[in-house]
């Protein structure tokens, strides 16, 4: 199952692709431009490791807390996957996997399960 992670709350934009047993990642600056282009950042990496959105089973986003444009951005652009190719999605923060210590990114589908967040609700966390 090929899962996608995005995180741009933090202060770099961190895409990553779970396929299988193989995993790819990618980070790109935290800037006004890379959040309004973040759909063909995604893209751009979908194309590099050869696969396509009707690959894509779940996805994992970071609500937060952090940026508020990295955040409004990256929850608009999984609702709208979620549209329009049907692919469910989850809404975690790090402040939800309380007593973990030392989270990976690879690790945030088992947590998620661990730790039961609901799938395909949107509650952001932004700072102040």
């Amino acid at each position: 199952m090929t899962k996608l992670i995005i995180d741009a709350a933090k202060d770099n934009i961190f895409l990553m692709i779970i396929s299988n047993n193989t995993i790819y990642s990618v980070t790109h600056e935290n800037s006004k431009t890379n959040y309004e282009k973040l759909i063909i950042l995604v893209n751009d990496l979908l194309k590099k490791k050869n696969i396509k959105f009707n690959d894509i089973k779940l996805i994992y986003i970071n609500r937060g807390p952090g940026s508020f444009a990295g955040i409004r951005n990256s929850l608009s652009i999984v609702k709208a996957i979620h549209i329009t190719k049907k692919i469910d999605y989850y809404c975690f923060s790090f402040d939800d996997f309380k007593g973990e210590v030392d989270i990976k990114y690879e690790n945030i589908p088992n947590l998620c399960d661990k730790f039961e967040i609901k799938k395909n609700l949107i509650n952001p966390i932004y700072l102040s």
